[in-house]
């Protein structure tokens, strides 16, 4: 009987798996077509398949420039951005045991905001060194920082977050500095909509290189999906379960620090998806980590999808940061699921 109701499970998770995949394809391809351009879902598909060498599309030149050039890598993009953020947020909040932990908790943010701005207004690097690089390179150091303030202090969860708190406001004061004292309006404007999180500058690289990190962190956080299990229930327990604590902790908070930089340096701080949607995915799947983390990037390609498309069209054309929108949504619903959880105990 056993086997037969592993087997059921399995078949539902992957038909629920199939049927978010279906809805996120879907997602994309509507969500491209809405602007002012006359836009099809046709020919949003016969445009990549063209581009695929699957055929013509048979659409103008502009059109085909407006989904390939322009809407195409934003949307996936952002596809890309909620689901790793999701992901980061799913593992931070069992890593720490902490339900209000996120990705940004280790800092990441404000030190990549402080080295995007670096570059922007200082000029570090002569203008050899893009935004994105400058971002990453200050959020590696942030989490460097973080890390041995908290191995400094005896390590364990508290003081990752207590070092994680520390280096967020010190990169978050840097910045602050580095933009009063140096930036003119038209910079602070500038840096200002990227640190609430922008995908308007996204290209082919930015998606490729994002969708590189966060594939390679979903399959080693899947592979450890039975350690993030037993460290919901702490670490002494999930030692006796012969899980190395230290040396997966230092493994998993690696894999975050490194698929939140390379976000946060394509598209700046994106709050709330990494708080709000692993509760979500909860709620629906419940708290084993083999069917919660492949939710959690499903559920999380698919918001920010529809967060991006409203974010550029509501006030067309002024466009509002995306990580505005994020918040907007993430706090009510965010009340919704404490509400829930208080309900439930």
């Amino acid at each position: 009987m056993a086997p037969s109701i592993r087997n059921d499970s399995a078949l539902l998770r992957g038909a629920l798996f199939a049927g978010s995949l279906a809805i996120l394809v879907v997602s994309v391809a509507v969500a491209i077509t809405i602007g002012p351009a006359a836009l099809s879902v046709g020919d949003v598909y016969a445009v990549i398949l063209e581009h695929c060498g699957l055929g013509t599309s048979g659409v103008s030149r502009i059109k085909d420039g407006i989904v390939w050039e322009l809407r195409l890598p934003r949307t996936l993009l952002a596809a890309v951005c909620g689901a790793g953020l999701a992901l980061c947020g799913a593992i931070m909040q069992s890593l720490l045991r902490n339900p209000l932990a996120d990705p940004y908790v280790l800092g990441i943010s404000s030190g990549a905001s402080t080295g995007a701005v670096s570059i922007a207004v200082l000029g570090v690097g002569g203008g050899a060194v893009s935004l994105s690089v400058g971002a990453f390179g200050g959020a590696v150091l942030s989490f460097a920082l973080v890390m041995l303030l908290a191995a400094g202090a005896g390590g364990g969860t508290e003081r990752v977050v207590l070092a994680g708190v520390a280096g967020t406001q010190l990169f978050a004061a840097l910045t602050s500095f580095i933009v009063i004292s140096s930036a003119n309006a038209e910079q602070t404007r500038g840096i200002l909509f990227w640190l609430l999180g922008s995908l308007a500058g996204a290209d082919w690289t930015d998606v490729l290189v994002c969708s590189a990190v966060v594939a390679v962190g979903v399959v080693l956080c899947l592979v450890k999906a039975s350690a993030l299990d037993a460290f919901t229930f702490g670490n002494d327990a999930a030692s006796s379960l012969g899980v190395s604590v230290r040396w997966v902790r230092i493994l998993l908070l690696g894999i975050t620090a490194l698929v939140t930089s390379a976000l946060v340096a394509a598209a700046g701080a994106i709050g709330f998806v990494g708080l709000v949607l692993p509760h979500a995915a909860r709620f629906v799947v419940g708290p084993r980590h083999s069917r919660l983390l492949p939710a959690v990037v499903m559920i999380g390609a698919i918001f920010m999808v529809w967060v991006d498309a409203i974010a550029r069209t509501v006030f067309e054309p002024q466009e509002i940061p995306v990580g505005v929108v994020t918040a907007l949504i993430g706090v009510p619903a965010f009340g919704v699921i404490l509400f829930r959880m208080r309900r439930s105990r």
